[in-house]
């Protein structure tokens, strides 16, 4: 540290020691005693000086004391008066020299410099050091001070009683209060922020379309930042909202995604390739997706100072589960598919992240249906109905393996009511997400849905079954969130039936409404080049380099912290965007 006016003054003048052969600059000679004592080696070493001179001051008053005891108070007042003076020039004659003697005994026997001998035999060293000291004191005392009173042995006893016991009291109550300040600062830490801004990831889909208006209702001011994949309508009820920001752009971006997480309370990730079919289209693309970019996500999230951090998983990752039993977040895991693979993987890097002050909360979704502003027909409530209205048959294949069901608009409620628990109740925890009750085997969905299109053919096929089969406790969730949805599977079929009714769904089969013929079509190419526009856009930049000097990450510091260290300074607002972010697209809701 370069601390006090005189060094700051010195090192401000840029002055340079010179003489034959050597000139040392300022910054040398500061970085030399630095080197040598450094400012907390010098703050012990004032403690330990005033300890050590505290305990002559403490032995030569007990002197006293046991003199009068041990001689009965035998002598006239005057003398014990005249001893009182004599043992105070004693102290106040022999101060520096004292001083001098215990920096000298103390730094060469290791005790500041943490030699090994001192590393490991502390306290025999600290002991050893203190009688070395008085020792030496003494023989200084006699030989050189002889026109002062001397130190008597029975000072020097009662001195190394209170320089032991100074020291090793001093060293254990600043090993407690470090703990105790330490201590308090994790409950500082966990002090629960109100939830005011919130960064949804991934938002413009079918569960965050739903959760979207949800948070704006509840007075939140929300960004969203999404690729936009489906363009603007799953979110065109809320676009001209005006606490809504949206960003469109890659989530897989480092700086897009620190930038975006500016003043937020709590981050929602539903971004990702989602569903079995899906994510088998490319599994580089779903691992760079699904988990490297979460794990880069969260890891921003810890750096910028987010508190809650809500991961969208699923019920999937069960897989095939015996079904004799209600499987809880506490049971194995079966995956049989690369999708659910990839978010047992993220729920590992998630959990690895270990820190008071970043509490995510990982939630289970159930098998979704129903209705959002961006529907899917490839999830089984939803196909089936579809496929009674449009085609007359409903067709099962296997259909013994059960699932659990939960609404998208109740999937969309679990994530809001985890948002505004008590951080307490849900940090660290994993919840499945639905309700017990809702468990059904696939067959006997479509039964249901037969029962609500009676004129369709209900057909039974035995090849090609999920190999998924898994039935879910949900009473976990029911007691830390108080969650009790609001649908049911035999609501959900009546509202897409209600849905052709109307004309809001025309064609099911249309890729917009399947994540695995969305990804097949074009967008999957577009999707895989995203990342790289970027880099594109800088290729194609012929504008000059700045001359300023690039901002570097040191070795020990994070990818993540070093990205928010780079971006912070240069947060941009939407009115000063530069041309690449202005390309990616970025807008601020109107009123």
């Amino acid at each position: 540290m370069r601390g006090n006016g005189f060094v700051e003054g010195f090192k401000s003048q840029g002055f340079r020691l010179q003489g034959i052969g050597f000139a040392w600059s300022s910054d040398r000679v500061l970085s030399a005693l630095n080197r040598w004592l450094p400012w907390q080696r010098a703050l012990r070493m004032a403690a330990d000086l005033v300890m050590l001179n505290t305990a002559l001051a403490v032995g030569l008053a007990l002197d006293i004391p046991f003199r009068i005891f041990a001689e009965g108070g035998s002598r006239p007042i005057t003398s014990y008066q005249q001893l009182i003076g004599d043992h105070w020039t004693v102290l106040h004659s022999n101060f520096w020299i004292a001083s001098l003697i215990m920096l000298a005994v103390m730094y060469g026997s290791g005790f500041y410099t943490h030699g090994a001998v001192y590393r490991r035999f502390k306290l025999p060293m600290l002991a050893l050091d203190v009688a070395l000291f008085l020792l030496a004191f003494k023989a200084v005392n006699t030989i050189l001070f002889l026109w002062v009173p001397r130190f008597s042995i029975v000072a020097l006893a009662f001195s190394f009683i209170a320089a032991e016991t100074m020291f090793i009291g001093s060293r254990v109550w600043s090993k407690l209060w470090a703990k105790t300040i330490r201590s308090e600062a994790r409950i500082l830490h966990r002090i629960e922020r109100k939830v005011r801004d919130v960064l949804v990831i991934g938002g413009g889909g079918y569960i965050g379309s739903a959760l979207l208006p949800k948070l704006l209702d509840q007075g939140l001011n929300v960004k969203l930042l999404d690729l936009g994949l489906f363009g603007p309508d799953p979110i065109r009820k809320v676009l001209a909202h005006p606490r809504l920001k949206y960003i469109q752009g890659d989530f897989r971006q480092v700086d897009i995604v620190v930038e975006a997480m500016q003043d937020t309370d709590a981050v929602v990730h539903l971004g990702g390739i989602v569903g079995d079919p899906a994510c088998a289209v490319n599994e580089s693309l779903t691992v760079d997706l699904n988990v490297v970019s979460t794990r880069m996500i969260a890891e921003a999230a810890k750096a910028v100072g987010v508190q809650r951090f809500i991961f969208a998983s699923t019920c999937s990752v069960y897989g095939a589960s015996a079904a004799d039993s209600f499987l809880s977040e506490e049971s194995p895991l079966s995956p049989v598919s690369l999708y659910a693979r990839s978010k047992i993987a993220s729920e590992k890097v998630i959990r690895s992240m270990g820190q008071d002050d970043f509490a995510p909360v990982i939630l289970r979704f159930g098998t979704i249906y129903g209705l959002s502003g961006r529907t899917r027909f490839d999830l089984v409530v939803n196909l089936l109905t579809a496929m009674a209205i449009a085609d007359k048959k409903i067709t099962v294949y296997g259909g013994d393996q059960w699932r659990p069901f939960v609404h998208v608009e109740d999937a969309a409620t679990a994530v809001l009511k985890a948002l505004q628990a008590p951080l307490d109740a849900v940090a660290w925890q994993t919840l499945n997400v639905g309700s017990t009750a809702e468990n059904y085997r696939i067959l006997d969905v479509g039964k249901l849905v037969k029962a609500e299109v009676p004129d369709a053919q209900l057909l039974e096929c035995v090849d090609n079954a999920d190999k998924r089969n898994y039935r879910v406790s949900f009473d976990k969730i029911e007691k830390v969130l108080d969650f009790h949805p609001e649908w049911t599977v035999s609501k959900g079929i009546q509202q897409v039936i209600e849905a052709f009714a109307s004309g809001r769904i025309k064609d099911y089969k249309d890729p917009m409404f399947s994540n695995y013929k969305f990804l097949t079509d074009d967008t999957h190419s577009r999707l895989v080049l995203a990342y790289s526009n970027w880099v594109k856009d800088l290729l194609a930049d012929n504008s000059p380099v700045p001359t300023s000097p690039m901002i570097r990450t040191p070795p020990a510091e994070s990818w993540a912290a070093g990205a928010l260290r780079a971006v912070r300074p240069f947060a941009r607002t939407t009115s000063s965007l530069s041309p690449l972010h202005a390309r990616e697209g970025i807008y601020q809701g109107r009123a």
